[in-house]
Formats: C-alpha cells, structure tokens, sequence
C-alpha cells in the first residue's frame, strides 16, 4: 500500500529535489504542511521532521471525480519527506490500491495506475 524510500540526502536537500521533481513530471505543487513544524508549534514535543506534498495533476483528477464524486476526499496526492531516526525517507500511498479500497468504479484503475507511475517516478528522481 506504501511506497517508501531511503535518500541519503539531507532533509532540506529531499524537500528541494521532490519539489523540482513535481513540476518537472507535469503535476502542480499545491501546498506543502510542515507537519514537524505545526506540531512544534502548539507545544507537542516531535522531534522527527516531515513536509506532506500535496500535488495534482488537473487532468487526471477530473478524471477521478468523473468517475467517482466521493473521491475528492481522497486527492490531492499527497507526497511526504520525513526523517525517522536520523534517516531521510520519501514515500507516499500507492494511488491504485487506495482507490480501489475507495471506490469499485473500474474507470478509475487506469487513471490510478498513471498517477502512480508518475508519483513513483517523481520519489525516484528525488532520492
């Protein structure tokens, strides 16, 4: 259901390299939530660091809600950079299986598996 990968890039390096690697796969950064950040801020003691990607590409999500109106629950896709003891991790939830635990509209495989491929290959051009 995951897909999750080590870098050994630093955090901040990760964070730059996905953002590059968003737009250069045709999706568009929508916001990035400083997770550690806001956590840290209201007192709660989070050592780790994580920034959640949220990235969309127009086309492919008008798709998803032709098909299915409920799924807007479920995008934009969301993309995290995230330390866990001292390791830069990248990963997301794979598209495909999670609309399909979402919805049983058979149109919606296509365009899941597409959004995938692309989500996989933006993580593997940051790492």
């Amino acid at each position: 259901m995951y897909y999750i990968v080590e870098t050994p890039k630093t955090f901040d390096q990760a964070v730059k390299d996905l953002a590059a690697a968003v737009t250069s796969h045709g999706f568009g950064l929508l916001h990035i939530h400083d997770l550690g950040a806001t956590l840290r801020g209201k007192g709660i003691d989070f050592a780790e660091s994580c920034q959640v990607f949220e990235v969309c590409n127009p086309g492919q999500a008008a798709q998803v809600l032709a098909a299915d109106l409920l799924l807007n629950m479920a995008l934009p896709c969301r993309i995290s950079v995230f330390t866990e003891k001292g390791t830069t991790k990248i990963g997301l939830i794979r598209p495909g299986p999670m609309l399909a635990a979402l919805s049983k509209n058979s149109e919606l495989a296509q365009v899941a598996q597409a959004v995938e491929e692309k989500t996989i290959q933006m993580v593997d051009a940051a790492i």
